[in-house]
C-alpha cells in the first residue's frame, strides 16, 4: 500500500474537529460562532506544535472550543490576512478569539501580538527569550526550522517505520518480525492498526499488529510465528459491546459482529494472553497517546526516537 493512502487512512483522531482554513475563503457567521469560544493556531509552519500546546491548556477546560488551524504565517502580508481573520471572527462572536502562535519571524509575531483583537499566547516569545538569557547564546528565529527535519535520519527512520508498520498490519506478513520493535496482539478490530501507525509516526518504531482469531482460542496458544517474540508483545483488549459496535459498522448482522461472538472472542483472547504472559490492556475508554504511553513503558524498545 503506498504510505500517502495507507497512512491517511489511519491518521490520529485528534485532527477530527479541527478546521484546516485558508484565510480567504472562510467567514464566520453570528448563527455558528455564538455558542463556542474559537481559538486559532497560527504558525509559520504546520501549525501542529501550536495546536498541540494550546490543546493541552484547552483541555483543562470543559466548554466547547471551535478550532482552526492557520498554518505558514511566515511574513507580514499572510500575518495581515490572519488578522483579517482573527478580527472578523472576534465582530461576529461574543467574546474575542483567542490565539496561540509559534511565529518566529519577528515582523509576523509584531502584527499578530498587537493588531488581533484576540487574546494572544506567544509561545515563542514566552520561551525563547528566556532560554536565550539563560544559555547565553541567541536563538536562530529561522522560519520553518523544523522543515530541517525532512533531512535527519530520524526522519528518514520514521518513514522507514511506518512503511514497516503498513506492511505488516493486521498479519498481512510473517516475514522480517526480528526488525519489529513491537508486535501488537488482539481480536480484530481491537484497534490495533491506529495504535501501530500512531507509534511508528510519533516515535519511529517498528511495529507489527497480529489479530487473534478463533482458530488460535481453539488450540489454546498463540498463533507460533509469535512465540520466538514474546518479549515484544503486547495484547489489546476491548469490551465486548464496543467491539459488537465497530463490528456491526463493516458487517451487520453477522456471527462476526454478535454480541456473543465478541464476548467469547474477547474473553478467549484475555485468556490466551494471560496464560503466556503476554502484557496487556483494555482500550476502550483511553486516548490512543495513553495506549503508546502505556506500551512503551511495557516494552522499553531500545532504540526509541524522540
Amino acid at each position: 500500500m503506498p504510505l500517502a493512502a495507507g497512512a491517511a487512512a489511519y491518521l490520529p483522531y485528534t485532527l477530527q474537529n479541527i478546521a484546516f482554513l485558508n484565510p480567504l475563503n472562510f467567514t464566520p457567521t453570528m448563527s455558528n460562532t455564538t455558542s463556542q469560544r474559537t481559538v486559532f493556531f497560527v504558525s509559520d509552519g504546520t501549525g501542529i506544535t501550536a495546536e498541540t500546546f494550546g490543546n493541552s491548556i484547552l483541555a483543562q477546560f470543559a466548554q466547547p472550543f471551535r478550532r482552526v488551524r492557520l498554518p505558514f504565517v511566515s511574513d507580514a502580508e499572510k500575518a495581515q490576512q490572519a488578522v483579517a481573520q482573527i478580527n472578523d471572527s472576534a465582530h461576529c462572536e461574543a467574546g474575542r478569539p483567542i490565539v496561540f502562535t509559534t511565529l518566529v519571524n519577528p515582523e509576523a509575531a509584531r502584527i499578530v501580538h498587537e493588531q488581533a483583537q484576540a487574546l494572544v499566547f506567544d509561545t515563542i516569545a514566552t520561551f525563547v527569550a528566556p532560554l536565550e538569557q539563560e544559555l547565553g547564546a541567541t536563538s536562530n528565529h529561522r522560519v520553518g526550522r523544523f522543515s530541517d527535519i525532512s533531512q535527519s535520519k530520524a526522519y528518514n527512520k520514521r518513514i522507514e517505520a511506518i512503511n514497516f508498520s503498513l506492511a505488516h498490519d493486521d498479519g498481512q506478513t510473517i516475514q522480517d518480525l526480528n526488525s519489529a520493535d513491537i508486535i501488537l496482539v488482539g481480536v480484530s478490530r481491537s484497534g490495533k492498526t491506529p495504535t501501530s501507525l500512531y507509534l511508528a509516526m510519533q516515535y519511529g518504531l517498528k511495529v507489527s499488529n497480529y489479530p487473534l482469531v478463533p482458530d488460535d482460542f481453539e488450540r489454546q496458544q498463540l498463533p507460533a510465528a509469535l512465540l520466538p517474540h514474546q518479549n515484544k508483545l503486547f495484547g489489546r483488549s476491548i469490551r465486548p459491546e464496543r467491539l459488537s459496535e465497530i463490528r456491526a459498522e463493516r458487517r451487520p448482522n453477522s456471527k462476526y459482529a454478535d454480541l456473543a461472538n465478541c464476548r467469547y472472542e474477547v474473553a478467549e483472547a484475555e485468556a490466551m494472553m494471560r496464560r503466556a504472559g503476554v502484557r496487556w490492556l483494555s482500550t476502550t475508554t483511553k486516548s490512543i497517546e495513553e495506549i503508546a504511553t502505556t506500551i512503551l513503558q511495557a516494552i522499553q524498545p531500545g532504540r526509541l526516537d524522540y
